[in-house]
């Protein structure tokens, strides 16, 4: 297949494009690299363009003439969308808007879409499924959310199919070595205390030791970024298949504290890093764990990487060649 993908110079959309590019797929790349990096882009071609520049999507999209769009490109930090709604709302609602719009002038109707977690908010019941209500309690949640119900729509109004992939916490790097996270301020936990682990930082501050969970800290559900990028490949396989628009969490069902991941990075790395407890950040709730049961019966999903230390070693083998 034709696959236009926005962001595919990311972190995820890298491990993405790999993963479809090994799978014989033409891949066509839109990223501003912002945040992303033109080294990473291992299969397929790279165009850079924003998502603001309508008119160069659209024109773009015709002459690539895509089966499908994969939509990574968006602003992603929790605590700075508290710090930035404005910002927020302008790169991942407006711009999205005209990813979509572009779509439409040129009759292309099969969209995968990164959502997140964070559209739950603080949800009652643990591990979540697709059904609980989203009520996101920061403004990134709130900017996915608010495009899950424009796809609803659109998919209404005309024939269209979706699927929204809701990301729990992604972790990790290409076992092989060739691509990994690099941001110029990391604020992913494993990634930042593989920093520290460096002396690239003095120090890791844990945001929260006051949290109703066994031993104070937040609990995340942890994914490989390559079970991830699987998520990606099997759900188009759905979506062209059944035609059937949906929703589908992306984790594996069960958490770690903050404090479980700082233990493991120091068993990995072998390095006893220094940890300070600092207060709450904004936006952050206790835990989020996924039940991902409608997307391993839907398309078959099967992760291979399932092991915290795991995780961590490739993201630290990715962190040691920084």
């Amino acid at each position: 297949m034709k696959i236009f993908i926005t962001g595919g110079a990311g972190y995820i959309g890298s491990h993405v494009v790999k993963l479809l590019g090994e799978n014989g797929h033409d891949i066509l790349v839109f990223d501003n690299l912002s945040t992303g990096h033109d080294w990473a882009v291992l299969f397929g071609k790279l165009k850079q363009g924003d998502l603001e520049d309508k008119m160069l999507v659209s024109e773009t999209l015709r002459t690539f003439k895509p089966d499908a769009v994969i939509h990574f490109a968006a602003s992603i930090q929790v605590e700075e969308s508290v710090r930035k709604p404005l910002m927020y709302y302008r790169n991942n609602v407006v711009n999205t808007l005209n990813l979509l719009e572009a779509m439409a002038e040129n009759n292309i109707e099969r969209f995968i879409y990164s959502s997140s977690a964070a559209v739950y908010g603080m949800p009652e019941k643990m591990p979540i499924v697709e059904t609980a209500p989203m009520n996101p309690i920061n403004p990134y949640g709130a900017s996915k959310m608010m495009i899950e119900r424009v796809l609803q729509d659109i998919s209404l109004a005309r024939d269209f199919h979706y699927i929204a992939l809701r990301y729990f916490n992604v972790a990790g790097a290409d076992p092989r070595g060739r691509i990994g996270q690099v941001y110029k301020e990391a604020t992913h936990l494993i990634t930042r205390s593989l920093k520290v682990a460096k002396g690239e930082f003095e120090k890791l501050f844990v945001y929260g030791a006051d949290y109703p969970t066994p031993d104070g800290t937040c609990i995340r559900d942890y994914i490989h970024v390559d079970d991830l990028a699987l998520a990606h490949l099997l759900a188009l396989v759905y979506l062209v298949e059944t035609e059937k628009s949906d929703v589908m969490n992306c984790g594996y069902g069960h958490g770690f504290s903050v404090k479980e991941v700082v233990e493991a990075a120091k068993k990995v790395t072998g390095i006893d890093f220094a940890v300070v407890d600092a207060p709450r950040r904004a936006g952050d709730p206790p835990d989020l764990i996924a039940d991902s049961t409608k997307l391993k019966s839907a398309t078959g999903w099967k992760p291979g990487y399932d092991d915290l230390e795991f995780i961590i070693k490739t993201a630290w083998e990715w962190e040691k060649k920084q």
